[in-house]
């Protein structure tokens, strides 16, 4: 008996393929804390270890001579998230100056793995014989709603923190229940209930915007990806789809390095802004 064929994707089923995370379990609800997307993890810690990597490289190999290509644009960089942190900080840098330097090269690496070819991951998975084991695979971590609201989160603590920080508790607390619209005891309620609004709508605003721009361009690639193999799903084989595919897929490349550094340098510049604003007292 011949053996049955492989089953073949059809456009729908490709890119829900390529749009599921490897979980632990399946998601059944809108929010399922028990649910851990482990490509999501792997990936961006992966990336946090680069960033790491590349500014520990560039801070050891920083010379006082002629400097090269790459301390010349780590160098712009620094001076460009210190320039940034200068005008939105009032107060000390030690820390938060860094803090958006790593967010933004962070970001920008995640960011970048959209540039690989949608297909490679499961090539790679069945080169190593775990095609089997890891059915799913995503690369790219701000593509995922969890990646992105974990380190919007992150900055959330971080805006908690320096508030207690800078005003203290007492100062944090009368804050909360004194502004916008004042100190009388009758609109204690009414300020705090927008004051807590206004904490929660900026960090899901934060993870929001960068999951949103991600997830389009890894759906838009994935569209252009089926251009250029639309024989495999039963159309007509045709140069255009190659055309199509070759074209199309290199102008949303190049328009894409644009969205991809974009996203990270406004994702730090909301860091900063809502640090600062932490530091500030209405």
């Amino acid at each position: 008996m011949a053996a049955a064929e492989p089953h073949k994707l059809d456009p729908s089923e490709y890119i829900s393929h390529h749009l599921t995370n490897f979980s632990n379990k399946h998601q059944t609800s809108i929010v399922d804390f028990s649910v851990w997307n482990w490509d999501t993890l792997f990936w961006s810690v992966l990336m946090g270890l680069l960033t790491i990597f590349i500014l520990h490289m560039a801070a050891r190999k920083a010379t006082p001579g002629v400097p090269g290509r790459f301390q010349c644009a780590i160098e712009m960089l620094v001076e460009m998230v210190e320039d940034q942190s200068k005008s939105m900080i009032h107060g000390s840098r030690h820390f938060i100056a860094p803090l958006a330097l790593t967010v933004f090269v962070w970001v920008a690496l995640m960011n970048s793995l959209d540039f690989l070819p949608v297909d490679l991951a499961g090539r790679v998975l069945g080169w190593l014989g775990l095609s089997d084991r890891i059915e799913h695979m995503r690369i790219v971590p701000t593509a995922d709603l969890n990646g992105t609201l974990g380190i919007a989160l992150g900055v959330f603590v971080l805006m908690i923190y320096y508030s207690l920080k800078i005003k203290g508790p007492k100062g944090f607390a009368r804050e909360l229940l004194s502004a916008p619209f004042g100190a009388h005891w009758a609109l204690w309620i009414p300020n705090l209930l927008l004051n807590i609004i206004e904490y929660v709508a900026k960090t899901v605003s934060l993870g929001m915007r960068l999951f949103g721009n991600m997830y389009a361009g890894e759906l838009l690639f994935l569209l252009i990806a089926l251009l250029g193999s639309i024989w495999s799903f039963g159309a007509d084989t045709s140069v255009l789809g190659f055309v199509g595919h070759v074209i199309a897929g290199s102008v949303w490349a190049i328009f894409h390095i644009l969205i991809v550094l974009l996203q990270a340098f406004i994702f730090m510049m909301l860091t900063l802004v809502y640090l600062g604003q932490a530091h500030d007292t209405h």
